[in-house]
């Protein structure tokens, strides 16, 4: 880890002493874990996301997640890559445009399951790494969280956010640092689907799954 980057104290909601990451990939939830780390906030990664697809894709994305959470021994749960329930979930929306309704319900489906694993195992505070893209709307994601912690007594969805104060720089640098694998669409089939026809349409080729990673490779994936 960079020691020498000046960090806040963050303070938690409630003052919890228990935190719920859930983490979309290494990349986002990078800046998040040395964050939390620095200050000495405890809390385990919950890796839910049934969206990304192919499963190829999946895993690796998923085990760049694991690698980093092993380095910086973060606890790591791995839930259930329940891609029928997914594919359930979005049925109509396939063709919605980024930002729009198919992302409103995937999220509300991915933290539905961080908040019900919350609740069965004593966490009251959760938050996730899909704050911290510059390809997301942060808005939309924080109203995803708090209607999911609604859903039990007493916990809370930290609407913190991770971009202000260089977290959004400090992202790269980190992916840089880490040689993280660098995705090039969000990670659902439709927006690998929508990310090629605009590739081809530009005159570039396809996605090349699994080739390029930060540090190796360079310009700035799709995080």
């Amino acid at each position: 880890m960079n020691t020498t980057i000046k960090r806040e104290q963050l303070e938690t909601p409630n003052g919890e002493k228990k935190l719920l990451l859930h983490s979309c990939c290494a990349p986002c939830s990078g800046e998040l874990m040395e964050a939390l780390v620095a200050s000495n906030i405890q809390f385990s990664i919950f890796f839910y996301n049934p969206n990304i697809h192919p499963k190829h894709e999946y895993e690796i994305r998923k085990n760049e997640n694991i690698r980093y959470a092993q380095k910086m021994n973060i606890p790591f749960i791995d839930a259930d890559y329940d891609t029928s329930n997914w594919f359930a979930r979005v049925k109509g929306l396939e063709f919605a445009p980024e930002k729009g309704e198919r992302c409103t319900a995937c999220f509300d489906m991915r933290f539905e399951r961080t908040a019900l694993f919350a609740h069965e195992n004593g966490y009251k505070l959760i938050t996730s790494s899909l704050g911290l893209s510059r390809w997301k709307d942060f808005n939309q994601i924080n109203g995803c969280g708090v209607r999911a912690a609604k859903r039990y007594p007493d916990m809370v969805y930290w609407t913190y956010n991770w971009r202000k104060k260089g977290g959004g720089d400090r992202m790269y640098d980190i992916s840089k640092r880490e040689e993280f694998y660098q995705q090039e669409y969000c990670g659902c089939v439709y927006s690998l689907r929508d990310t090629n026809l605009a590739r081809i349409k530009k005159g570039q080729g396809r996605i090349e799954m699994g080739q390029k990673f930060y540090g190796v490779n360079d310009g700035n994936g799709a995080i």
